[in-house]
């Protein structure tokens, strides 16, 4: 999009320059009017097309070929700011245009930009939003286009800032819980390691002289790390080969599918998951339902922002039983996937039509324990490591160090 500068004078008719990046000098004159101030000039940076092709034949932008990553903060950042700017009576198209040049993420900013552009067309904001998927999900657009029906985008905006908020927070509390169990892990896999490759081999020198009997424990040992370092290269590359295999089954239909079940049954952090995803649902089910969205499209929505494609099947029989007719209440049952308590705030809501309300009650209820979950998860893994270590401690003990106290004897023989 070219890049124009220009000159105005402000409501007091002060003097002011800047630069703009627009589709045309018109778009850029009706940018400054709507920004209360009047065109005095504008002239175009663009360069000529043969000035263009010497700089692209002597500089390469690095940023098309390695596009910079809109994390979760550029996004609430960006929703905040959009609530902030439309609560106060901006229009969209100069908010839009004044956050492409004060994003510091370049993709963002990008798409921002072309956002705006879209908009200059004539396509509505959802419509423009929902051109770049990889930024804004189904459920940010979904929730964009009742914003903009219902004429309460700035709500939309504030509530769309909370859930990410949220969702973030929880998620890096679960990452921050097994941040150290997986350092403990990685540590004990690399001490195996070497342990074979290295440290037991120069005690089976020592084995190998003296002509000591062995005690199973260090025959069992000494084959383990003979095997390790005669094909440790195949064994590496059976790891990687496993390792790619499994991940691109999982990326398929099926095995994706069975990932996202089974993980829910993991120990310790399974729990942990399915709860999160619980209050994630009711959570954004809740701001659906307050923002005026559809029961039927709340729940399509919903269930496809979830990144778990079980508990997504699961909640489309929701769908399908409301659309027979049925009750919130009797289709949640039938999944199997509210406790009690949830079930009863749904029959409450259901019954006295505020079922947004209490579902966010619910969404409350499951975060709380998400958070009550996580703290307990630390101190449920460290006595696992423990024991993972002293049992390694035990065998090499059993298997090395005990032969090597009774190699005096056998020296002395």
């Amino acid at each position: 999009m070219p890049l124009y500068k220009y000159k105005a004078r402000g409501r007091r008719g002060d003097a002011i320059e800047g630069s703009m990046e627009a589709v045309s000098s018109d778009a850029v004159a009706s940018q400054l009017i709507e920004g209360g101030m009047t065109p005095v000039h504008i002239a175009s940076t663009q360069p000529s097309d043969k000035k263009k092709g010497l700089d692209l034949t002597r500089e390469i932008d690095f940023g098309e070929l390695f596009p910079e990553k809109v994390s979760d903060e550029h996004l609430i950042q960006f929703s905040r700011q959009m609530y902030s700017l439309t609560k106060a009576g901006v229009p969209l198209l100069s908010a839009l245009h004044g956050l492409s040049q004060s994003t510091k993420n370049k993709t963002l900013a990008k798409a921002i930009r072309c956002v705006a552009i879209s908009l200059e067309e004539g396509r509505d904001f959802a419509t423009s939003l929902s051109e770049h998927p990889k930024i804004f999900n189904l459920f940010y657009v979904s929730m964009i286009r009742i914003g903009e029906t219902s004429g309460q985008l700035d709500q939309v905006f504030t509530q769309l800032a909370y859930y990410l908020d949220r969702d973030k927070r929880t998620r890096n509390q679960i990452k921050s819980a097994l941040r150290y169990p997986t350092f403990v892990t990685i540590a004990i896999v690399i001490a195996i390691a070497i342990i074979n490759l290295f440290v037991i081999p120069t005690f089976a020198q020592i084995f190998s002289k003296y002509g000591a009997e062995l005690p199973l424990a260090t025959q069992i040992l000494l084959a383990t790390s003979n095997f390790t370092v005669d094909y440790w290269a195949q064994i590496l590359a059976g790891l990687v080969t496993t390792f790619f295999a499994v991940r691109y089954y999982f990326n398929t239909d099926n095995g994706g599918y069975l990932w996202d079940k089974h993980k829910l049954k993991i120990p310790l952090v399974g729990n942990i998951i399915y709860r999160a995803t619980l209050a994630r649902f009711t959570r954004l089910f809740a701001i659906s339902m307050a923002a005026g969205v559809p029961l039927i499209v709340a729940l399509q929505v919903v269930s496809k922002t979830l990144d778990n494609r079980y508990m997504e099947e699961r909640l489309q029989g929701m769908q399908t039983g409301i659309e027979r007719g049925e009750t919130i209440t009797r289709t949640a049952m039938a999944t199997g996937m509210f406790d009690g308590l949830v079930m009863q705030m749904m029959s409450v809501g259901e019954d006295t039509g505020a079922i947004d309300s209490l579902m966010a009650e619910v969404a409350s209820f499951y975060e709380a324990e998400v958070e009550n979950d996580i703290d307990k998860l630390s101190a449920a893994i460290e006595p696992i490591l423990t024991v993972m270590i002293a049992g390694i401690v035990l065998v090499l003990a059993w298997g090395v160090f005990l032969p090597l106290w009774n190699l005096s004897d056998v020296a002395i023989k």
